[in-house]
């Protein structure tokens, strides 16, 4: 599992701004990556050290990140309410409701800045499922993504060369595996876990055994 975590990080790392936006697709689509893209920014910029790359990076992190809640928004657009309620549990999804319908952009905005363990894609799930309008769900996202990639791409900017000494520091270096060996496994189970649900929600319902009408005895 180690050996599969350098694999993955050495080809995103090779890949760059196409690999940011891959990834970006599938961390706020239906795959588990917390702070996939963030890192992947830090170490991508304090490397090459260039604030061309920080927009380019920042946008490809950001269009990969509307592409994958575009990806959300036209499976819960169709599925509604009854959708959501399979996909959610019921204390996160009375919060996550709450928050959307008493306003609906803050809520996507500060779900799209702030970091884990703070949920996003329960947000866009339940905006798209409440019907709230994919072109101000899609521009509000990406406006707030964008603000917070160029963020740390910034920070990443001037501040390289610590965050570099420090990163190849040893319980650094098996912090940022464990977090690629436990973002792959999460991705794993969520797959697994869309799969049964989408299986589930599309069996009609068991209809009761039919009972033979009992005939009177003869006299």
């Amino acid at each position: 599992m180690k050996h599969l975590a350098r694999v993955l990080f050495a080809i995103l790392w090779k890949l760059g701004g196409p690999g940011l936006l891959a990834l970006g697709i599938l961390d706020s689509s239906f795959l588990f990556a917390p702070l996939g893209n963030d890192l992947l920014i830090v170490a991508l910029t304090s490397h090459y050290h260039s604030l061309g790359r920080v927009l380019y990076y920042a946008a490809m992190s950001t269009i990969g990140s509307v592409l994958g809640c575009l990806l959300v928004d036209v499976v819960f657009r169709r599925a509604g309410e009854k959708g959501l309620e399979k996909h959610l549990p019921a204390r996160r999804l009375a919060y996550v409701r709450r928050k959307v319908e008493r306003d609906a952009a803050l809520a996507l905005v500060v779900a799209a800045i702030a970091p884990p363990p703070f949920p996003f894609t329960p947000f866009i799930m339940a905006a798209a499922a409440l019907q709230y309008p994919r072109k101000k769900l899609l521009t509000v996202t990406g406006a707030a993504r964008m603000v917070r990639f160029t963020g740390l791409g910034i920070l990443a900017y001037f501040y390289g060369s610590r965050i570099l000494k420090w990163a190849r520091s040893g319980p650094v270096e098996w912090f940022l595996l464990a977090l690629i060996v436990f973002s792959t496994v999460g991705s794993a189970v969520s797959v697994y876990g869309w799969i049964k649900r989408s299986r589930g929600a599309g069996r009609p319902p068991a209809r009761p055994p039919t009972v033979a009408p009992t005939q009177p005895a003869p006299r």
